[in-house]
């Protein structure tokens, strides 16, 4: 096994910048970060001139089955799409992202495509698949073919994806705007039933994410114990973020259970509004959630209309002013925290001897200005130099 060593850098581990200015790979890992002069001894040396190293970034909300070209929802999956989402992965890693978790597809593609990346065959970020979303009767997503009238039939889609071999159970709690019929504002699911769906996830040793818009599916989802709540709109009868309600945050916080926003770059319309009522609603509820202590992972929903599977390099951006990160928060939620969301803390997320050698090389310091997260110089994703200016 031949070893590398990059040298020449400023170093960000995901927690702090650290005195150090290099990094030896072997194989898939990090095995040391220190001091170059020591660390390249027997190994090949890449000098970086003085890039800033940070760990691979990590979309905590995707799907690759998706077209973000396309307006509406599909009526079904188009199962001979396997080259377009070799390419998503493809082009996703080259910005950046090495690890991303994907919450919905109709064929279990995306597993597939998860397996050859990991086997080596195909460039890509490491995936986290869910496969068919378990929903309601022409509840939302229905089009993937998971609905389920009862809790019986939903064990059976559970089952099903247990089978296929997923890494984790994804739930429509509520409805969504994507599917015609469904409504953003209802809970899809009692609490009995979605309570019985994390048990019997968690019997297979699988978290749950659950899709929630409405307060009521959020509140839904938190009493049930989920993983990951995604969206958390608080959607009211007076539109989006027009029903946050504290006690449900606090049992959120209780429970331990993060919040994946999906907040992607085309909420840059927001900021350039000259007067968002939403955007203010939204800032006060994220503003509460953050002050309380309840923990945000990036995501971006990249598949839906407009958004595109390599962008949350510029969404991170977006995120930061939306939600009123710092930086180095906003950064802390795409790297170290969203590994530990994920439950693969041990593996990547951070610039550590003994973890994958996810790493992005940039020209400028993304700790003072994320824009600098766009304009990567050099992409190694779990030891494979995927990317490089130089």
């Amino acid at each position: 096994m031949s070893a590398i060593t990059l040298t020449g850098l400023t170093i960000w581990n995901g927690h702090e910048i650290v005195d150090a200015d290099a990094i030896r790979i072997e194989g898939e890992h990090i095995v040391a970060v220190g001091d170059g002069e020591s660390l390249q001894k027997n190994s090949t040396r890449i000098s970086c001139d003085g890039a800033t190293a940070i760990p691979g970034l990590i979309d905590a909300h995707v799907h690759l089955e998706l077209n973000p070209e396309h307006k509406k929802a599909p009526e079904r999956t188009d199962t001979s799409q396997d080259p377009q989402m070799t390419e998503r992965a493809a082009t996703m890693v080259r910005h950046g992202i090495t690890t991303a978790r994907d919450l919905g597809g109709g064929a279990w593609l995306e597993l597939k495509l998860r397996d050859r990346i990991n086997a080596g065959e195909l460039p890509g970020p490491r995936l986290i698949c869910s496969g068919q979303p378990i929903t309601s009767t022409r509840g939302h997503c229905h089009f993937w073919g998971g609905e389920a009238a009862n809790l019986n039939e939903a064990k059976i889609v559970l089952q099903r994806q247990v089978d296929h071999g997923v890494d984790l159970i994804k739930v429509m709690a509520s409805g969504g705007r994507m599917t015609a019929g469904s409504d953003p504002r209802k809970a899809q699911f009692s609490v009995e039933t979605l309570s019985a769906l994390v048990a019997e996830a968690k019997s297979h040793g699988l978290p749950v994410a659950a899709h929630c818009h409405g307060t009521e599916g959020i509140e839904v989802a938190a009493l049930a114990g989920v993983s990951t709540i995604e969206h958390c709109s608080w959607v009211g009868k007076e539109g989006w973020a027009s029903d946050y309600q504290a006690p449900i945050a606090e049992l959120i916080l209780d429970k331990g259970i993060w919040v994946s926003p999906t907040v992607n770059k085309g909420w840059q319309r927001m900021l350039d509004s000259e007067n968002s009522s939403v955007l203010d609603r939204i800032r006060k509820a994220y503003v509460k959630m953050l002050e309380l202590g309840i923990q945000f992972v990036a995501s971006t929903d990249a598949g839906i209309p407009g958004i595109f599977h390599h962008e949350l390099p510029s969404a991170l951006n977006v995120f930061s002013q939306i939600a009123g990160l710092s930086a180095i928060e906003t950064l802390r939620s795409a790297t170290s925290n969203a590994a530990r969301a994920l439950g693969i803390d041990k593996q990547t997320g951070a610039l550590l001897a003994g973890r994958r050698a996810d790493i992005l090389l940039l020209d400028g310091n993304p700790l003072t200005d994320l824009s600098a997260l766009t304009s990567p110089v050099s992409v190694w994703a779990r030891g494979r130099n995927v990317f490089s200016l130089r």
